[in-house]
């Protein structure tokens, strides 16, 4: 399929721009791989943390006695549970962002992407360190925040966490 006119550069928003539904659908279809690749790198982790955050909620006791008072199953674990257990959650989702910035340059280079990760590395083999530290300090600024967007989930999450002063 023949590229959209260039409007943002990303080929899905520009073949949805132009109605071009089979470069939309060819473009989607290349994505699928990729993205498969980070989200199962990033899917154990969470799940796992998920788990262990929920059994350890469930089994505490205003836990049970939210179940004693007869309130229903899905509303005890939905809006007690659930809730409580995702402090945890979110942090390792942090963690696991983080090493996605590092893991997307790999994925660029194994799917021949044209990228920030690709471009940083090419310029890294021929010594142009303007770029790579371009590439250093847009990671800088998105690990930042990402910090930052994590603590402000914190105080929605759990209120209790919220400075007062």
């Amino acid at each position: 399929y023949s590229a959209p006119p260039t409007v943002t550069g990303f080929y899905l928003i520009d073949s949805l721009i132009a109605r071009d539904f089979e470069t939309f659908r060819s473009a989607l279809s290349q994505l699928i791989l990729p993205a498969a690749t980070l989200a199962i790198f990033s899917l154990a982790p969470i799940a796992r943390m998920t788990r262990a955050s929920m059994l350890s909620i469930l089994a505490s006791d205003f836990v049970r006695t939210a179940r004693a008072s007869g309130l229903s199953p899905t509303k005890v674990t939905m809006t007690y549970a659930f809730r409580n257990a995702m402090l945890p959650v979110i942090t390792t989702l942090s963690m696991v962002f983080s090493f996605l910035l590092g893991a997307n340059v790999l994925v660029e280079k194994v799917f021949a992407w044209p990228g920030i990760g690709s471009y940083a590395v090419e310029a890294l083999i021929s010594s142009d360190f303007a770029p790579v530290q371009g590439f250093v300090l847009t990671m800088a600024v998105m690990y930042v925040l990402l910090n930052l967007v994590i603590d402000i989930l914190y105080g929605i999450i759990d209120p209790r966490v919220r400075l007062e002063g």
